[in-house]
């Protein structure tokens, strides 16, 4: 199909015939024009930051939530170069997104604005590409959306100024994907990788989110072996209700579930890519055979070298690996038997030594954990909170947990709680933050969340201070007061930006909380007031 149009309306097209729904962005000289037309000539929902970066971030939740490429925009210069951490986040976590990124005028070379675009998005880990001329629009928006997919990361598409209304025969081009199931192919790895499991007489399998699709397969082989099941952190909530799901596998795994790790001698890795928190810097895989299966190449070996790896999809593979161990009548190691899971996944309650005035963060977190509804997509941002809200409170699937771990960055919580809300409308998000990640990243955006009337419950972990550093200070017997803040009201500002709040000091606060939430109506802030000398340590 061809028709005659201008660039910009040829680019809002393209967007459009790659089934693009919603996109994400900021507005400014290169891109206006496009997302106009991308509103008004196809229909589209844009969704405007207050931020450039929380653009990137609110596409790249929409895309982990919903499965789709997500889509954002921005201009040239400093809107690029803001997006730097929010790239990285979306790079090292794999999600495939589109970034449609304006450029100055190439007939303008001294633009004040003009940078080297290319070499800013080097940096962070994701693609680029170049929209090489007017007329090569359809073909360079293909490109940039095969490759998202293809290499799961995110494509920038550099969209110079000049070319925007230059006149253009549209094309529709549209690169259909279609990436098959690598199976395992037999070889020498393969045997030896069975016989490893074969012989362990107490196994254990743990998968992570490349191989959340896998999951009915994994059940089978964990059964068949009579091995415990664990997850990854990005995992979580995979083999919910499964009789020996142990849950999270490493740092934040229970001290009884630590134990049992530390007793098994193979490790059936699946979709996971062993970094130093999954293994204790290595301490859980010792002296044990370790079995790694990934699809990525990139995967095997980056975080410890495994005994046999497998180049492979974790739903075949598991398969393959069940019928030899079926068709050689190996006996069931009978590890599982004498598990008493209950207590393997209980999290021990420290001894309450809040300060008055403050809630204590376990409790509000069981209560939470008990009252929030259960049907969440649970988001969390960084910092100190961070480790005992994903150990305690629960997620339906995968996929309905987000956390922001991918750069260890504070800050990025409440963009991508945005994303997630308009992936899933009808589900409520609960986004977990800090009073430093709130002040940071979150409080720009809430009022985008209020204004979009999203079904939001914010709970800011507040202890007035920058956690992780504070505790630093206290345990070399140093002043802690660099990393202390006097913070206005959260529970304030959210009123006065349109939405409603509470602010708890105590566990009667937090009932009166609670109650409210349930007939909240948009977005809603509860604020934990913490002892910052109480807070749980993170679990790293």
């Amino acid at each position: 199909m061809t028709k005659t149009a201008y660039a910009y309306q040829s680019i809002a097209r393209a967007i459009h015939e790659h089934g693009v729904e919603t996109m994400f962005g900021l507005m400014g000289d290169a891109n206006l024009f496009m997302v106009d037309s991308y509103v008004r000539d196809c229909g589209g929902r844009f969704v405007g930051s207050a931020h450039e970066a929380s653009s990137i971030l609110m596409a790249l939740a929409y895309s982990y939530v919903s499965g789709k490429v997500g889509v954002a925009t921005v201009t040239h210069g400093p809107a690029l170069t803001n997006c730097t951490t929010a790239l990285t986040e979306a790079a090292r976590g794999n999600v495939p997104m589109v970034v449609l990124a304006g450029d100055t005028p190439i007939s303008y070379p001294r633009h004040l604005q003009s940078i080297d675009q290319r070499a800013v998005v080097k940096v962070t880990g994701a693609g680029f590409e170049q929209l090489r001329s007017p007329e090569t629009v359809g073909r360079d928006v293909a490109r940039a959306f095969y490759r998202a997919q293809i290499e799961s990361r995110p494509i920038v598409l550099n969209m110079p100024a000049d070319f925007m209304w230059q006149e253009v025969t549209h094309e529709t081009r549209v690169l259909n994907v279609y990436n098959s199931p690598r199976g395992v192919a037999q070889s020498d790895v393969l045997d030896n990788a069975i016989g490893m499991i074969a012989s362990a007489r107490r196994p254990l399998i743990l998968a992570g989110a490349g191989a959340i699709a896998a999951r009915d397969q994994i059940i089978q082989l964990a059964d068949r072996l009579e091995a415990p099941l664990a997850t990854t952190l990005k995992a979580k909530g995979l083999f919910n209700d499964h009789p020996y799901n142990i849950d999270i596998f490493g740092t934040l795994s229970t001290p009884a579930a630590y134990e049992l790790i530390a007793q098994a001698d193979c490790i059936v890795c699946f979709g996971a890519q062993l970094h130093d928190l999954t293994t204790d810097r290595g301490k859980l895989m010792k002296n044990k055979r370790v079995v790694q299966i990934d699809v990525q190449p990139a995967a095997i070996g980056g975080g410890l070298h495994p005994d046999a790896a497998l180049i492979a999809d974790a739903g075949l593979a598991a398969e393959t690996i069940l019928y030899w161990l079926n068709e050689a009548d190996i006996p069931a190691s009978g590890f599982t038997r004498a598990l008493d899971v209950p207590a393997l996944t209980a999290h021990p309650v420290p001894a309450d030594k809040t300060a008055a005035g403050c809630i204590n963060y376990i409790h509000a977190l069981t209560r939470l954990e008990e009252d929030l509804p259960k049907d969440r997509i649970l988001v969390t941002d960084g910092g100190r909170f961070m480790t005992e809200v994903w150990c305690r409170l629960s997620v339906p699937n995968p996929q309905s947990f987000v956390p922001t771990t991918n750069f260890g960055s504070i800050g990025l919580g409440m963009q991508e709680a945005i994303g997630a809300a308009l992936a899933e409308p009808d589900r409520p998000i609960v986004l977990f933050c800090g009073d430093g990640g709130f002040m940071m990243g979150g409080i720009n955006e809430f009022n985008t969340a209020v204004r979009l009337g999203l079904n939001l419950i914010v709970v800011i972990a507040n202890d007035s201070a920058y956690g992780a550093e504070h505790i630093q200070f206290i345990d070399r017997k140093m002043d802690p007061g660099l990393s202390e803040f006097n913070w206005p009201s959260f529970a304030g500002i959210a009123k006065s930006l349109g939405a409603d709040g509470a602010e708890v000091h105590t566990r009667e606060d937090l009932e009166t909380a609670l109650a409210t939430v349930k007939n909240r109506t948009g977005p809603f802030l509860i604020e934990l007031h913490l002892d910052p000398h109480d807070v749980p340590r993170m679990r790293m």
